[in-house]
């Protein structure tokens, strides 16, 4: 297979028959050892952490399924540590949107002049950050993704919409198991061959924080919780 790009838990391969198949590493994102899904670096490499965040990510793309949500999902095999997955086209060089439930990580260092850590929001807030390792992911507004060419204000309603819906489908799925999402990291891009928008990339414990109670789950965790 030849290797199309190298990220910082994910490599992308195109095989021979050219469909893409992504590996899924053992690198966390985090610093000084410890675990942040908000860095944009590897902070720390734990042995099983790749097929563990392959088949959580394969369960909620089959669930998202199950509910009508438009994937690039194809196929998995876990053992290998490989998705198959759509040709897509980025907004830009990669876009991410955050859904979040509970003012913590950067929401509460940025507004925390104003709201007590921890705090439960009224209702879900999407953020919009642009992949830029050299401007620590600068968030961007709805008016600015349009002066910029990365998305339309349709694209960004429906982008929105989506977030809300797949986070709520995910929030529900891990209230079965007792455990309360905080906030999670979804990425979107577009269909190569129809344009149509779709979630992409992975849905593991690495894109999450999830608690039981006043406990912050580990990434690695969580998938104990739900397949047990």
């Amino acid at each position: 297979m030849e290797r199309i790009y190298a990220g910082k838990t994910k490599d992308v391969f195109k095989d021979d028959n050219g469909e893409i198949v992504l590996y899924f590493k053992d690198d966390m994102t985090g610093k000084d050892g410890v675990f942040d899904p908000g860095e944009n670096q590897v902070g720390l490499t734990v042995e099983g952490s790749g097929r563990a965040g392959l088949e959580m990510t394969s369960h909620f793309f089959k669930t998202l399924e199950a509910n009508n949500i438009p994937t690039h999902y194809l196929s998995s095999d876990l053992d290998k540590k490989e998705m198959r997955v759509k040709e897509i086209e980025n907004f830009g060089d990669g876009l991410e949107v955050i859904c979040r439930y509970v003012a913590v990580g950067s929401y509460y260092r940025r507004y925390g002049k104003y709201i007590e850590n921890g705090t439960v929001l009224n209702s879900p807030i999407v953020e919009f950050t642009l992949k830029d390792d050299d401007r620590q992911d600068p968030v961007a507004s709805k008016e600015t993704l349009d002066i910029l060419g990365l998305l339309t204000n349709d694209e960004y309603d429906k982008i929105e919409q989506l977030t809300i819906q797949i986070s709520n489908i995910i929030k529900e799925e891990l209230l079965k198991k007792d455990l309360e999402l905080y906030d999670i990291k979804l990425e979107f891009g577009k269909d190569k061959e129809t344009g149509d928008i779709l979630l992409i990339d992975e849905i593991s414990g690495g894109n999450m924080r999830v608690y039981k109670g006043e406990d912050n789950i580990h990434p690695l965790d969580i998938g104990k919780y739900l397949f047990n």
